[in-house]
């Protein structure tokens, strides 16, 4: 994976460690990203001007801290989408009434921005497989199509807002060499990396949990339930690229 484009946390500049790992580039700085949010600071402030500069409104909004960055380096959705404007690039709310979003594959989808309170990372499909880019991890994570739309549930279980990357992505390397030679997932019984990844874990652990909690006593659920359980427990060839997904979630269901 040294040919994915990935920036680690650096104080609390994660947006901007977002934006460049979805562009798999270092296209943005602070800098950049402190123009644009001066900038919709002044067109909100015109807007407010409209209704009188001696207006109470007006004076008040000019004591309130900037809305679209601060001192520690965060930046706003608005800023996020401006800078993704340059690039013809488009992020619509995963659980927006928009036609292209409802009832999607995500694994169809492109790429994904996360945010929860003051954090922004990048999911994204790089070749033909997905990476989780989170500049808090000390590498790309590979997510299968299957768990990623079991990831991105339990990223919204725990108030993560979620937004789909509409528009053609920049071209880049590391889509060209995964296509070629796919990353291998690791396996479950050998990888520590795998056990030790306590947030995919619970992430596994807490979407079924919840899923399950929510069709209790809806017979037909149950059923389903039933016929994926055994589905899971079926045997399965130690090629199979999805035998230890399986083997999660039917170890997850079993202490449910």
């Amino acid at each position: 994976m040294d040919s994915i484009f990935h920036e680690k946390q650096e104080g609390s500049l994660c947006a901007q460690h977002c934006l460049n790992s979805l562009l798999q580039g270092p296209y943005f700085t602070a800098v950049d990203l402190s123009v644009w949010a001066e900038k919709l600071d002044e067109e909100e402030r015109v807007r407010m001007a409209e209704c009188g500069e001696e207006s109470e409104d007006y004076r008040n909004f000019l004591k309130q801290p900037s809305g679209n960055m601060d001192d520690s380096g965060f930046f706003s959705i608005q800023v996020i989408s401006k800078a993704l404007q340059v690039w013809g690039l488009e992020i619509v709310p995963y659980n927006s009434a928009d036609e292209r979003v409802k009832n999607c594959d995500p694994s169809k989808m492109k790429a994904f921005i996360c945010n929860y309170q003051s954090h922004w990372f990048t999911i994204r499909r790089i070749g033909n497989q997905w990476f989780n880019l989170n500049s808090l991890l000390s590498k790309p994570v590979l997510i299968s199509d299957t768990y990623l739309s079991l990831y991105l549930a339990q990223l919204k279980n725990e108030g993560y807002s979620n937004f789909v990357v509409f528009g053609e992505l920049p071209t880049c390397t590391a889509d060209e060499i995964i296509r070629c030679n796919p990353v291998v997932a690791p396996t479950l019984n050998s990888s520590p990396s795998f056990e030790e990844d306590a947030e995919l874990q619970a992430a596994l652990k807490l979407s079924l949990s919840q899923e399950f909690e929510s069709n209790a006593g809806n017979s037909e659920e149950e059923e389903l339930q039933k016929a994926l359980m055994l589905s899971l427990s079926c045997e399965s060839t130690d090629d199979d690229e999805h035998s230890n997904l399986r083997k999660a979630l039917l170890l997850s269901m079993s202490n449910v």
